[in-house]
């Protein structure tokens, strides 16, 4: 029996299947490699953020098989009340050696820590400044405090400063921005922010999801990219694009970390990570020690390919990053080209409004370590024939 009440969601669906907009989920009959199999097909992955390979490193799944033995399946319980293992706190003392911080705090994922550290240490007294194209969970942290905000122009230097020259009457002023912009592979120019956030007393705050694993030494991310160490107030970062996990964690002083563990919401009301993932998260940060080729060989690959599309005359905008989009513009033709890549052996997702912009629609690639140069080659073979079939080259 069909149950009433939803008709408008269903009109809406109806709209976005009329306009090539409805995408179904894709699931994956394998391990997150540099192939997968998708509906018994072996094809080119080109859509994941496992930047590093790690998802699958030796060292990680034998570091969660062996904590699952020992400590079991779940924690049972939040960290504030029974859910605090010693191994969640030693992986986060490790976690705030390598970001070269006083400390950290981990939270179920990149998104929920966003939330906790905007919607806790900001009052009606404060103001944010946020760069108009940060990831939508900065966006929603935003949403979830009662400081005022303002936008500035993306990665705008005049547009920051005339925001913090308006807002000198609050009590606190915290300019946000992400250190990779996930869509267009663009990194923010941390030390102008840096400086102006310096010039004006305000607190910064990096989000690092797509820099942690991939930039700075041993992948510490854009402050210490940039050598940043001790300017930037807080670092948010996840543990489930390079590091290979699940998770996301803040990096700033230990003040803020037990500010967090009292007011922070999501940390205060979601259960604990379970063992195998706080042990291969703990054993990623080793390997990115022990293994700093695995990012030199990332950033070879990503400059193969975006080389590529480029020579092929595709539209790759200001990528300086492993995220490199293929921008077609209209959001039907850009899952046209998707379905046409996928046919052809590659799976690169499309992308298009509402998470990018009307217009900005496109293919989103990120190659990673794993990945060899014949596969690579054989995906631009694969873009050529699809760009050119539909009249995109």
């Amino acid at each position: 029996m069909k149950m009433k009440g939803f008709e408008y969601l269903e009109e809406e669906l109806q709209e976005m299947k009329e306009y090539g907009l409805f995408r179904t989920l894709v699931p994956i009959e394998s391990d997150q490699g540099a192939k997968v199999v998708i509906n018994g097909q072996e094809v080119l992955q080109l859509s994941s953020n496992n930047y590093l390979g790690l998802t699958n490193h030796p060292r990680m799944k034998e570091a969660a098989l062996k904590s699952v033995e020992k400590y079991g399946a779940g924690t049972g319980s939040v960290r504030t009340i029974a859910g605090t293992f010693s191994m969640h706190e030693e992986f986060e003392k490790k976690l705030a050696n390598f970001k070269h911080t006083e400390a950290t705090l981990v939270l179920q994922s990149g998104f929920t820590a966003n939330q906790a550290i905007l919607s806790s240490i900001l009052t009606k007294d404060d103001v944010v400044i946020s760069d108009e194209l940060n990831h939508a969970s900065i966006i929603d942290g935003i949403r979830l405090t009662k400081a005022a905000r303002k936008i500035y122009k993306h990665v705008d230097m005049d547009s920051l400063e005339a925001a913090l020259k308006e807002s000198g009457d609050y009590r606190k002023r915290l300019v946000v921005t992400d250190g990779v912009f996930s869509m267009d592979g663009n990194i923010a120019p941390l030390p102008a922010i840096v400086e102006l956030c310096e010039k004006y007393d305000a607190l910064i705050m990096v989000d690092d999801a797509h820099a942690s694993g991939v930039l700075g030494r041993n992948g510490r991310g854009t402050v210490d990219h940039f050598d940043l160490n001790g300017r930037v107030h807080i670092q948010v970062g996840t543990l489930s694009k390079a590091i290979g996990v699940l998770g996301g964690y803040i990096a700033s002083t230990q003040a803020v970390r037990d500010y967090i563990i009292h007011k922070g919401r999501p940390f205060l009301f979601s259960t604990s990570h379970p063992p195998a993932v706080t042990a291969a998260c703990s054993e990623a940060i080793d390997i990115l020690i022990d293994e700093p080729e695995l990012i030199e060989r990332l950033w070879d690959n990503a400059k193969f390919l975006k080389d590529g599309l480029r020579a092929l005359g595709f539209e790759t905008g200001i990528s300086e990053t492993p995220i490199t989009p293929v921008i077609v513009g209209d959001g039907a033709k850009a899952h046209e080209l998707s379905d046409k890549l996928l046919s052809h052996g590659v799976f690169a997702q499309g992308i298009a409004f509402p998470t990018v912009a009307k217009g900005a629609a496109r293919v989103r690639t990120i190659v990673t370590a794993t990945h060899t140069k014949e596969q690579l080659q054989e995906a631009l073979h694969a873009f050529e024939k699809c760009g050119k079939e539909l009249g995109i080259i």
